[in-house]
C-alpha cells in the first residue's frame, strides 16, 4: 500500500507508545489514547443523550480508525433509546448513518487507505463464514448474526458504539468507499436510509414500464422516491396529507395522493407492481394491498413497535405479496453508493450541532423534519 504524507490529509492520527498523536496539515494537534473519544450517549431507557466519553478498541491488523465527519439520525435511533424493541444496552451511543475519513489503518490492511472517504452503515461485523455472509447478505447472517453498529456486543464481548461520536474502530471489510462526487453530509443517512429503500426496489424490480408507491414521504420515503425514478419507474406518494406534495413532486413523483381521502383507495385499486411501505405506524394493510396490480407486492420496510395484521383475503385475491426488508449487504450498499452518486442522488438533510441532537429526536417525533437530521461532528 503507498505511504500518504499526514500533509496531505485533512486530519491523520499516527499510534506512539500507547496514544495516538493527532496530526493536521502536517503538525501535531493533541495526544488522544486509543481508549476514550468523544460521543453522546443515552444513559439510561427514555433519558436525553449527554456528551460523554467512550472507549475504542485498539486497532487491529484488519482494522481502521475512522475519523466521524457526519452522523445521521434515524427514527430507529430514537426507538432504540426509547428501548422500544427491548434488549437495549445502557450508556447506549446511537447512529448507524456513519460519514468520514480514513485517519489510521491496521498493518494488513487492503481495502482502504489513509485519507479515504468512507461509510459505515448498521453493521460492523458479522461470522463471514456461512452461506448468506459469503453470498454478501451479511445482514442476515446465520452463523454468529450480524454485529449491529451499536447496542449489540461484538466478538470481544465488549458493546458496539455507534457514530454519535468523534471516532469509530471498524474492521475494514465492514467500511464503505463513498464515491467521489457526492458530499459526506448528504451521504450519511445513505447508509441506512438510501440501503433501506434501494435493496427492496432493486430485488423488486423497479424499473421503466412499472408503476412504484412509497407510502410516506420521510426519511426513508424521501429516498425511495428519489432511487426508484431513476430507475426508470413511475412513482406514486402515499401520505396521509398533502402537506408535502411539492416536496414529493421535486423529488420525482409523478402522483401524490392522501391516504386520508377513502377517494385515493377507490381510484387507485390495482394500480401498483410495488409498494414501499417506510412508515412506522399500524396501517390498515387490507386497503393498500388492495391498490396492487395481480401478483404484485407490498414490502415493509418502516418497523412499528406492534404487530402488523390483515386478512389473508387481501393476499389470496390476484396472487398478492407481502414481505419485508432490512437493510442490505456490504456489496449492495456499495451497489447503492456508486448509484446515488452516478444519478446525483443524496438525503435532503438539516444540519445541527451535536448539542441540539436531543431536540432534534423531539422535532422528529413530531414529524418536523425535511428529511434528515445530520450531526456535524466537529461540534462536539
Amino acid at each position: 500500500m503507498a505511504r500518504v504524507s499526514l500533509a496531505l490529509v485533512p486530519t491523520a492520527f499516527v499510534r506512539k507508545r500507547g496514544a495516538w498523536l493527532r496530526f493536521r496539515s502536517g503538525r501535531i494537534l493533541d495526544v488522544m489514547t486509543h481508549t476514550s473519544v468523544t460521543a453522546y450517549a443515552a444513559p439510561a431507557p427514555k433519558a436525553p443523550l449527554e456528551r460523554t466519553t467512550i472507549p475504542r478498541r485498539e486497532l487491529g491488523a484488519h482494522d481502521i480508525l475512522i475519523e466521524i465527519k457526519y452522523a445521521g439520525i434515524c427514527h430507529s435511533d430514537i426507538h432504540q433509546v426509547d428501548n422500544g424493541w427491548g434488549e437495549g444496552i445502557f450508556p447506549m451511543v446511537p447512529g448507524h448513518e456513519i460519514a468520514g475519513v480514513v485517519a489510521a489503518v491496521g498493518s494488513e490492511v487492503t481495502r482502504h487507505q489513509v485519507g479515504d472517504r468512507v461509510g459505515v452503515g448498521c453493521m460492523v461485523d458479522s461470522c463471514r463464514e456461512c452461506d448468506n455472509c459469503k453470498a454478501g447478505f451479511e445482514q442476515h447472517c446465520t452463523g454468529t448474526g450480524p454485529v449491529m453498529t451499536y447496542n449489540a456486543t461484538g466478538r470481544d464481548g465488549e458493546p458496539t458504539y455507534g457514530g454519535y461520536s468523534t471516532h469509530i474502530v471498524v474492521t475494514e471489510d465492514f467500511a464503505v468507499r463513498i464515491p467521489e462526487g457526492i458530499a459526506l453530509d448528504v451521504t450519511a443517512p445513505l447508509l441506512c436510509a438510501g440501503i433501506t429503500v434501494y435493496s427492496p426496489l432493486a430485488r423488486w424490480g423497479a424499473a421503466p414500464g412499472k408503476k412504484v408507491a412509497v407510502v410516506g414521504l420521510g426519511g426513508l420515503g424521501h429516498m425511495a422516491v428519489q432511487i426508484a425514478r431513476a430507475k426508470g419507474a413511475e412513482v406514486t406518494v402515499l401520505s396521509q396529507s398533502l402537506r408535502k406534495k411539492e416536496d414529493g413532486l421535486k423529488l420525482g413523483a409523478s402522483d401524490y395522493r392522501a391516504t386520508s381521502d377513502p377517494a385515493t383507495f377507490e381510484e387507485l385499486a390495482n394500480s401498483f407492481d410495488l409498494i414501499i411501505n417506510t412508515v412506522s405506524a399500524d396501517l390498515d394493510l387490507g386497503a393498500y394491498l388492495g391498490l396492487l396490480r395481480t401478483n404484485g407486492t407490498l414490502v415493509q420496510v418502516g418497523a412499528p413497535e406492534q404487530p402488523l395484521r390483515t386478512s389473508p383475503f387481501a393476499l389470496i385475491q390476484n396472487n398478492r405479496a407481502m414481505a419485508g426488508s432490512s437493510i442490505g449487504g456490504i456489496p449492495e450498499t456499495q451497489e447503492m453508493l456508486d448509484f446515488c452518486a452516478a444519478h446525483g442522488i443524496g438525503a435532503q438533510i438539516e444540519v445541527i450541532p451535536a448539542e441540539e441532537i436531543n431536540d432534534a429526536y423531539r422535532r422528529v417525533q413530531a414529524s418536523d423534519v425535511r428529511y434528515r437530521f445530520v450531526i456535524d461532528v466537529s461540534t462536539m
